[in-house]
């Protein structure tokens, strides 16, 4: 069987699974790229056997509804590669977003900034940020292992130098006595009856998934830690589910009284980021 073949039979597989047959193809990119497969020229070749079952047991699993990331094994994020596993998240685009909000506000607000990623999972917001803002301190949090295991593997892949840490939310920070300029969050939102896809709900880590009845615990419990953890002149910085504003926003005027609080859409349009200045006098503009 050629390449192609391979592909257009995957592509089919998925199509007649209901699942996206855009994910064959990148499935096909992604395993040539990594066995240094030039696909464009070897388009009509004939595949070896082994690369052949790699290729069409990814298939099989990618028919069953498993996630991309976790059937390569990696995924990508802000440019960089990282490993995922079950036992962690796999990164979204609008995470993405949410960096570049955060790097343009170093840009305009900080020099040098301290920075906490709580709840950092894979760490993919962690190291993007200290990939594209080499000078600041990195701090990261997860209440798994597995995934801070995880993380420390992609920091060190990436050449990222961050201080990891196992803990509940903020409190291993907190007990070092560490002080951020940065606190960005991007916990588990979803409520416990709302519905999410079979991809998600069967595959990645509920841990990281669920935030309690309302899906705003976690929400609350670092709003609430982080009084101990940011310096005076700060920011916090979350993805939120897109119906989460309203109340988020109010509940982070609880904590913050005296603090500008700015939601931002995503490229859907959706509101999708929270941000929580403190002492800051924001630009009038929106990004």
């Amino acid at each position: 069987m050629t390449y192609k073949d391979a592909m257009t039979l995957g592509a089919q597989r998925c199509e007649d699974s209901a699942v996206s047959p855009e994910l064959a193809r990148r499935l096909m990119l992604e395993l040539c790229d990594v066995n240094e497969i030039n696909l464009y020229t070897d388009m009509d070749d004939l595949m070896n056997p082994s690369f052949e079952s790699l290729y069409l047991s990814g298939v099989d699993r990618l028919v069953n509804q498993e996630p991309l990331g976790y059937v390569l094994g990696f995924d990508w994020f802000y440019g960089y590669r990282l490993r995922v596993n079950p036992s962690v998240l796999i990164p979204r685009e609008e995470t993405e977003e949410l960096v570049s909000h955060i790097l343009a506000d170093i840009d305009d607000y900080f020099v040098n900034p301290a920075i906490a990623d709580i709840a950092c999972g894979s760490g993919a917001i962690a190291i993007a940020l200290k990939k594209e803002s080499e000078t600041a301190l990195v701090f990261a949090s997860d209440i798994s292992e597995a995934a801070i295991e995880t993380a420390t593997i992609n920091a060190e892949q990436n050449d990222a130098d961050i201080d990891f840490m196992v803990g509940d939310m903020c409190q291993p920070l907190i007990a070092r006595g560490i002080k951020v300029d940065i606190l960005v969050c991007n916990p588990p939102y979803i409520a416990a009856d709302e519905a999410i896809a079979d991809s998600v709900k069967n595959y990645e880590p509920s841990l990281a998934l669920y935030g309690g009845e309302d899906g705003l615990k976690f929400y609350r419990q670092v709003l609430e830690e982080s009084k101990a953890l940011l310096k005076p002149r700060s920011m916090l910085a979350f993805e939120i589910g897109y119906q989460q504003k309203e109340t988020l926003t109010r509940i982070a005027h609880e904590f913050y009284p005296q603090a500008t609080v700015i939601c931002r859409k995503d490229l859907n349009g959706l509101d999708r980021m929270l941000f929580v200045y403190n002492a800051i006098d924001t630009k009038d503009s929106i990004r």
